[in-house]
């Protein structure tokens, strides 16, 4: 933890100093950090226009002196959203002589746009960026996420794939399925586009977490590497019981040559020292096993050697 940073405070949750909020959006407003003593969402900092040097990485939150945050947050008490109408609002467009403010968790409902990559740049609903694709969905066209119907043309919450122009999609879903996928992993789920499909969710102010896929986090796929270690003979006869077995031996676990979901130790299940490959009753009966593949094959060769016989 940073000499800047500090633990949350114990008790109530405290609200972000520059969004007024305690219980906004973690996916859109970001992690809520407490610098110098002072709470705000990480992306109502990115997002503050009046920092006399705004930060674009985070990296440089921790850089920020108390006094800048301070002369922050007083402004922003003296500025009202244009969206909610509460003071605190440091979000201004970009657009030049455009006095338009807002709260980063009113922007949605306001139909404004907050580009989430360098420089951090905003706009109202006035002046935000629209898709630059000449596309129009065809009648009946449904969202290729939640497959509901989209709107008839392209809007603030209907969006196109730049790519394909046949990829459309509403922007809740794109933004949960951005947010999932992450920076390397987003892409049309129609034509598999990246890099266009990226920029243009980028510009339309969808946000995308510099980061791998959620579902390759907190080791998602890690049991699929374990082996089963566990007795499943319908009496099992191991002194230690059927989660203990020995490396080699009688009391050796065996695994289901077919599906390595079941096992048992050779004296369990009657099988002599010998044997040396089992197959659980499951998949017996399915016949999914070698001997099973073999039985199959020879009925298909017969055939062709009895003619070859006959022609010799």
């Amino acid at each position: 933890m940073s000499h800047r940073e500090q633990a949350a405070p114990r008790g109530r949750e405290p609200a972000c100093l520059l969004c007024r909020q305690s219980d906004a959006d973690s996916d859109i407003c970001g992690e809520k950090l407490f610098i110098h003593g002072f709470c705000a969402h990480e992306n109502c900092l990115f997002f503050a226009n009046n920092f006399p040097d705004r930060p674009v990485h985070r990296g440089g939150l921790w850089c920020l002196h108390s006094w800048e945050i301070r002369d922050v947050v007083s402004q922003a008490a003296e500025q009202s959203c244009s969206i909610c109408g509460q003071i605190g609002a440091t979000i201004y467009c970009c657009r030049r002589h455009c006095d338009v403010s807002f709260h980063l968790p009113c922007a949605k409902q306001g139909g404004c746009v907050t580009q989430f990559c360098r420089p951090f740049r905003a706009f109202c609903a006035a002046h935000r960026p629209e898709q630059a694709v000449e596309a129009t969905p065809e009648p009946g066209t449904e969202c290729l996420i939640c497959m509901e119907p989209v709107e008839d043309r392209k809007t603030f919450n209907t969006l196109v794939c730049p790519a394909c122009k046949s990829a459309w999609f509403h922007r809740d879903c794109i933004q949960g399925q951005a947010l999932h996928a992450g920076y390397f992993s987003i892409q049309c789920p129609l034509c598999r586009n990246d890099d266009a499909f990226r920029k243009d969710l980028l510009t339309m102010g969808i946000r995308i977490p510099f980061r791998p896929p959620t579902w390759e986090d907190f080791n998602a796929f890690d049991e699929l590497g374990d082996r089963h270690r566990r007795c499943d003979a319908s009496e099992c006869l191991f002194p230690g019981g059927r989660q203990e077995a020995e490396e080699e031996g009688p009391w050796e676990l065996l695994l289901c040559s077919s599906c390595a979901a079941e096992g048992t130790p050779r004296h369990c299940s009657g099988l002599r020292d010998i044997i040396t490959s089992w197959e659980c009753d499951g998949c017996a009966v399915l016949g999914t096993g070698p001997g099973a593949a073999l039985t199959l094959l020879l009925p298909l060769q017969r055939p062709v050697k009895t003619q070859s016989l006959l022609i010799s």
